[in-house]
């Protein structure tokens, strides 16, 4: 199917009041857990309220779910100032556990997305160290990818990223696609075994323009790269929250724009879509700006992850 443009208009915020709901995860029973500030993870219910579970502590950002239904979660800590792991919370038990605080002899600050595959590795981008995380928007190149292997190692397996982001799957999890934020573009790497990866090269295009430019482009023109998602059909969505603007890079590595708000009155600060649903055609939308998160009708289906 055509990637058919989505009207903001067409999209229902739903979990009003929630605080930097940077990311939403569907499990395969039509639960759905969304990051917050305030809590672990907290649960959006079918008429659009919301709960708060687990401890609150750093700036839970991308989520993402195991096998069983737990929601892995990548804390973005330095949005506090604090440390920046990888945990994970058992919605079912209450358990929340520090998966990863520090790997290769370097801790991690700023977690920021985190993705499964069907052999149990659990791959992970941190974005920097700086001081604070508006830093590294200047370009710098110390963010990494790491990864968590089934029999409990860790290895940083891609470094001189420019502050790495959300990350996808192909669908037969031979590449793994990574947005970098202040390259205003995507990266993808060849995933090898044992869990590693090859050299990363650029993904189609660089999506927009950066603020330092000179002259300063416009909101809309910005093209910081942040949460990514592969559809069923082999388009990989990315979002562009500073220009209220979520495009899909297609196979043949056109660039085609699905949502674009303008006025920023719905769309605000778009950074992570997941999809849901029997058939997974319910699109939420995350945002770190937005005291929301958004949920329409997708186009195309999402390809499922590993807990659907």
């Amino acid at each position: 199917m055509p990637l058919t443009p989505i009207a903001p208009s067409s999209l229902t915020k739903i979990a009003l009041g929630i605080d930097r709901p940077e990311d939403v995860v569907v499990s395969k029973d039509g639960r759905v857990f969304a990051s917050d500030h305030q809590c672990a993870v907290a649960e959006i219910f079918p008429d659009g309220s919301f709960k708060r579970l687990g401890p609150k502590g750093g700036a839970p950002n991308g989520i993402n779910m195991d096998r069983e239904g737990r929601v892995l979660i990548a804390n973005f800590g330095i949005y506090d100032k604090q440390e920046g792991p990888l945990q994970r919370f058992d919605p079912a038990t209450g358990q929340h556990e520090t998966l990863v605080a520090q790997v290769g002899g370097k801790r991690l600050t700023s977690a920021n997305y985190p993705v499964m595959d069907r052999a149990g590795n659990i791959w992970c981008a941190n974005s920097t160290h700086a001081e604070t995380w508006p830093q590294a928007l200047d370009g710098r190149t110390d963010g990494f990818i790491f990864v968590l292997r089934p029999d409990g190692s860790t290895e940083i397996v891609a470094e001189g990223l420019k502050f790495p982001n959300g990350m996808a799957l192909s669908a037969d999890e031979a590449t793994l696609y990574c947005a970098q934020t202040s390259g205003a573009d995507v990266m993808a790497f060849p995933v090898l075994a044992g869990g590693k990866l090859g050299a990363g090269y650029r993904y189609g295009p660089v999506l927009g323009k950066l603020q330092q430019e000179v002259p300063a482009p416009p909101a809309e023109q910005l093209g910081y790269t942040d949460g990514v998602g592969m559809d069923a059909e082999g388009n990989l969505w990315v979002c562009l929250p500073a220009a209220n603007k979520v495009v899909a890079i297609t196979s043949s590595l056109e660039v085609v724009t699905v949502i674009h708000d303008l006025s920023g009155d719905i769309v605000n600060h778009p950074t992570n879509i997941t999809w849901g649903g029997p058939d997974l055609k319910d699109l939420y939308i995350g945002s770190i700006r937005a005291g929301y998160v958004l949920k329409g009708r997708s186009p195309v289906a999402g390809q499922p992850h590993i807990h659907q």
